[in-house]
């Protein structure tokens, strides 16, 4: 049973769908997160589904200023803001005749695996976390990417934007995914899923705020790896990854304490576990199988 529900967080009407499986429960629960700029409908709601086959409530959600949620400005990354959103979905499920309130879990994919480990380190409903492709985002490894000055330039052209925005003027947006040009998903494998037919949504934009790269490159999701503890932490990666590391996947293993586990995907491409089989029921079956055990 899928059911479409609303729910408030900080005066910000948000938009989910809730996923029951279809044997009596209670039943324990999901909250799923996800790519940048990602909506509901995509990639979030295709593991949401499979889950909620494999005996779980599950809500996929779209948070503040995507999709059919409110906020502003549209399109744009608010980290702390989605926190939030996370915070409050919770709630939502805790709320639900069908949910067992002790059993609650996130799931992240893409972005969203370093904000459900974030969450779930701090917020003691949740008892066990799972990424999949995460990007556990930190400002060290961000800078450590490129020389501290280029770094400082990073800031200062990012900045740049707010403060014109500060002084009056509009928001400024550039594109999500472009093959070729300037765009926040640069090159030929995010346009392979947001730009075609693959990733096709009547909720998703192809833009977001030039705001947005600014709250990337300072965010940091990985400090959840050392708080998650005793908590159990899932992480599910593809061997090949040019978007999310699997250096920092890794990373994010070692700095998180048992009970813990990691399984490697024999995927090439980052948006393998967007939509492609045997990798999405691989990756499924592995967050099946850690939850069932732990939650």
């Amino acid at each position: 049973m899928s059911e479409k529900v609303k729910f408030t967080v900080d005066g910000i009407t948000l938009v989910g769908d809730l996923r029951v499986p279809a044997r009596p429960g209670p039943h324990p629960a999901l909250v799923l997160t996800g790519p940048f700029t990602g909506t509901r409908d995509q990639v979030t709601g295709r593991y949401a589904a499979r889950l909620a086959e494999s005996g779980y409530v599950t809500l996929a959600f779209d948070h503040r200023n995507w999709g059919e949620s409110g906020g502003e400005p549209r399109n744009h990354e608010d980290p702390q803001g989605k926190l939030h959103d996370l915070r409050a979905a919770v709630s939502l499920l805790r709320s639900r005749p069908e949910v067992d309130g002790d059993r609650v879990g996130a799931v992240g994919i893409c972005l969203g695996g370093g904000y459900a480990l974030k969450f779930a380190a701090f917020d003691p409903r949740v008892k066990a976390f799972a990424g999949v492709a995460g990007a556990y985002n930190n400002p060290y490894d961000m800078r450590a990417g490129m020389s501290p000055a280029g770094y400082q330039g990073m800031l200062a052209s990012f900045t740049g934007a707010l403060e014109r925005q500060d002084l009056g003027g509009p928001v400024e947006y550039l594109p999500a995914v472009a093959e070729e040009g300037e765009a926040a998903m640069p090159g030929d494998e995010p346009f392979a899923y947001y730009g075609t037919s693959r990733g096709a949504s009547a909720h998703w934009r192809n833009e977001v705020t030039r705001a947005s790269l600014r709250e990337l490159v300072t965010m940091d999701n990985m400090t959840g790896a050392d708080f998650l503890s005793p908590k159990p932490g899932l992480i599910v990666h593809g061997i090949v990854d040019r978007f999310c590391s699997p250096e920092d996947a890794e990373k994010a293993y070692r700095r998180m304490d048992e009970p813990k586990r990691l399984v490697w995907l024999d995927a090439r491409l980052h948006i393998d576990l967007y939509d492609t089989e045997p990798h999405v029921t691989r990756a499924v079956e592995a967050v099946a199988a850690f939850f069932g055990e732990h939650l």
